[in-house]
């Protein structure tokens, strides 16, 4: 056999290192590939069985509102508690307003006690943690709110809660920090698109859907929702 020259030898040589760096990129990148996609799949199954988070954004005085909490919100907590996931923002329509102090002001849809009651909504929503008892406390206030701290004080009681979370939430709702967290309930508010027609206005996973479904059957919206994730609890089944 014919032996190959010194350059002969030299170009074969370079020829096999390019097409072992060819193979060992191609290699590299396939792999890369399939652990992308294991990695999605992963995250896919995790995300799976999240929560639906609900967001009821209501106000105090609201009889549509207590409507939606008592007749809807509190009995599908009770069937599904561990798949949804509840946030409250009480202002509804109000309007929020900067005086040249840095002071703010409000303007509530049923009048100043409704802007008071909503303070005190949302001061007892940031103390509290347990969903279940936000929950109980939020109907509590709002079924008979028309003098909010009466209602605070009573639901209070109703519900055990501990001293000094009731402090804390007296501190907040007497002081500026309960009118931040107001500012900040209208900011998620006029954040909605779109934009709030009516209250109370509800979000599934940030969705409005068909309000008016939602507001009517909210178990049943919160179903199509899981199913769409590919769940289907036994509870909607018979829904």
């Amino acid at each position: 056999m014919k032996r190959l020259s010194g350059p002969a030898r030299y170009r074969l040589l370079i020829g096999i290192l390019f097409l072992l760096i060819l193979y060992y990129a191609y290699k590299s990148f396939t792999d890369y590939s399939k652990q992308l996609i294991h990695e999605d799949q992963l995250e896919f199954a995790k995300s799976k069985g999240d929560p639906v988070l609900i967001s009821v954004y209501y106000e105090a005085l609201c009889p549509d509102s207590k409507g939606f909490i008592i007749n809807q919100l509190i009995p599908v907590y009770k069937r599904i508690p561990n798949l949804i996931e509840i946030e409250f923002f009480p202002y509804g329509k109000a309007t929020t307003q900067t005086l040249p102090d840095g002071s703010l002001k409000f303007d509530c849809q049923h009048g100043e006690r409704e802007c008071e009651a909503n303070i005190i909504h949302c001061c007892a929503i940031e103390a509290i943690h347990d969903t279940e008892t936000k929950l109980n406390v939020a109907a509590c206030m709002i079924r008979d709110n028309q003098n909010p701290k009466e209602a605070f004080q009573r639901c209070m009681r109703e519900y055990s809660i501990d001293a000094n979370e009731v402090e804390t939430i007296q501190k907040c709702y007497s002081s500026l920090h309960g009118k931040e967290l107001l500012k900040l309930a209208g900011e998620a508010t006029s954040s909605l698109r779109p934009r709030v027609s009516f209250i109370p206005t509800v979000t599934l996973d940030g969705d409005q859907r068909r309000q008016a479904t939602v507001l009517r059957d909210l178990m049943g919206e919160i179903c199509k929702v899981l199913e769409d994730g590919g769940m289907t609890p036994k509870a909607c089944e018979t829904v």
